[in-house]
């Protein structure tokens, strides 16, 4: 179907490594061209290590099922005549030990608070647009974690 790249840059720039204390800030390069900064989570590997204002691979996993949902959401909601004025998901992660021991992201929330224009749609026909979405995300359909959606 189609395939899609990142490029991970990190470089070690002086510090000792052998001792554990280098910084784990690296960049994430899209295929398009942008460029985030990244780091691990302050909540996993303490500051100064790690660098509270970049991206972790934790949020990214949040934002990144956060994103796919809404993107079906508002394709979903144009196909049924409905007009999505402002579309706003406050996500949430849960990490817990699963039962092998292993840290995982057991649960995301998403809770999006959508503004409409014209004809609005009933809490019905909302939780079936979000039903929709989320069984057409690409994401969420490549993970084993549960994705809920408590829309405000």
């Amino acid at each position: 179907m189609s395939s899609h790249t990142a490029t991970i840059r990190w470089s070690r720039l002086g510090a000792a490594y052998t001792d554990g204390q280098y910084s784990r800030r690296h960049e994430w390069v899209f295929d398009g061209g942008a460029m985030v900064t990244a780091s691990s989570s302050p909540h996993v590997v303490p500051v100064p290590m790690s660098d509270p204002a970049g991206v972790d691979p934790e949020e990214a996993f949040i934002a990144s099922l956060s994103s796919c949902h809404m993107l079906f959401f508002l394709d979903f909601a144009w196909r049924a005549g409905f007009v999505v004025d402002r579309y706003v998901d406050a996500a949430e992660g849960l990490m817990e030990k699963g039962a092998d021991g292993r840290t995982w992201m057991s649960r995301v929330t998403l809770r999006p608070e959508i503004a409409w224009s014209g004809k609005t749609p009933d809490a019905a026909e909302i939780a079936d647009l979000h039903h929709q979405a989320h069984e057409a995300c690409f994401i969420a359909n490549s993970v084993k974690t549960d994705v809920r959606v408590q829309p405000a």
